[in-house]
Formats: C-alpha cells, sequence, structure tokens
C-alpha cells in the first residue's frame, strides 16, 4: 500500500475537526480565517493531507463569509466546526439566530450582500438547517480544490 493510500486509511478512521467558539467581538472574523489556515497547514503538515491552496483559500472565504452573517445577525455567540470527512472539507458555522438565510437573486449592481452567492459558487454542497436553537450553515469544499456543482439545501 502506497503511502497517500495508509494516510487515506488512517484518515476514514480518525475525526479530524476543530472547533472555535466566537462572540461577535472586533477580529472574529479574522481569527475565524486563521482557525481554518491553522487547521488546514497542520493537516497538510502532520496527516499528509494532500490540501490545495485553492482549498486553503477557499475554505478561509466561505469561514469568513459564514462567520461575518453570524456576527451581524445573530445575537451572541457562535461556533465554528470545521471537519475532514472523505475527500472535502465542511465547514459549519452554528449562530443563535433562528431565521434562516436566503440567497437574494444575483444583481451585479447590489452593493454588498452577495456572502451566500459566493460561498454556494465555491462549495460544492450548502446546506442550513434550523437548531433547537438558532441555526448551522454548513458548506463543503473539496480537498483537490476542484469545485463542484452547489447543491443547496434550506431545512
Amino acid at each position: 500500500m502506497d503511502g497517500a493510500a495508509q494516510n487515506g486509511d488512517q484518515l476514514e478512521k480518525t475525526l479530524v475537526r476543530v472547533s472555535e467558539k466566537y462572540e461577535g467581538r472586533p477580529g472574529d472574523i479574522a481569527r475565524g480565517r486563521e482557525l481554518a489556515r491553522d487547521f488546514l497547514t497542520r493537516l497538510r503538515a502532520d496527516r499528509h493531507v494532500p490540501v490545495s491552496d485553492r482549498t486553503v483559500d477557499v475554505v478561509q472565504l466561505v469561514v469568513s463569509e459564514l462567520l461575518t452573517n453570524a456576527c451581524k445577525y445573530a445575537p451572541g455567540p457562535s461556533l465554528v466546526d470545521l471537519v475532514v470527512a472523505e475527500d472535502r472539507v465542511e465547514v459549519s458555522v452554528w449562530d443563535s439566530d433562528p431565521v434562516l438565510p436566503v440567497p437574494e437573486a444575483s444583481d451585479p449592481g447590489r452593493v454588498g450582500r452577495h456572502g451566500l452567492e459566493i460561498v454556494m459558487a465555491v462549495c460544492e454542497t450548502f446546506e442550513v438547517r434550523r437548531e433547537p436553537v438558532g441555526k448551522r450553515t454548513t458548506a463543503a469544499v473539496p480537498l483537490a480544490g476542484e469545485p463542484g456543482t452547489t447543491r443547496g439545501r434550506t431545512a
């Protein structure tokens, strides 16, 4: 068995994740991006997981957009979870606001409010789900860095 196959087998057996709580303070979004960058860098270095540069960039962007929405629209804390599942990184942000976001129709003349459009364009999957308290938004980014067709779902 080659090294890549062994790493893949080990990765499947071990849940690889990181979580961090945020309070909606100045700098939280930058800290969220740093969490994502450090997590993916450690996956490369410590576990020899082939994480593309594009994936590092896209995951940071997704964390930034989803955490921005949580800080902007939800009172109280938020939680960022990053999980490696098979061949992708799942970015999940929980916040206390039960109102589900609705992506607006594409409008090149609109200033701002393009975050969900961007996330949906660069991710394989996108899902928003109500929780007992608040909601959880989850997006998946392929480790190899090649975007797939986004499959969105709101529950």
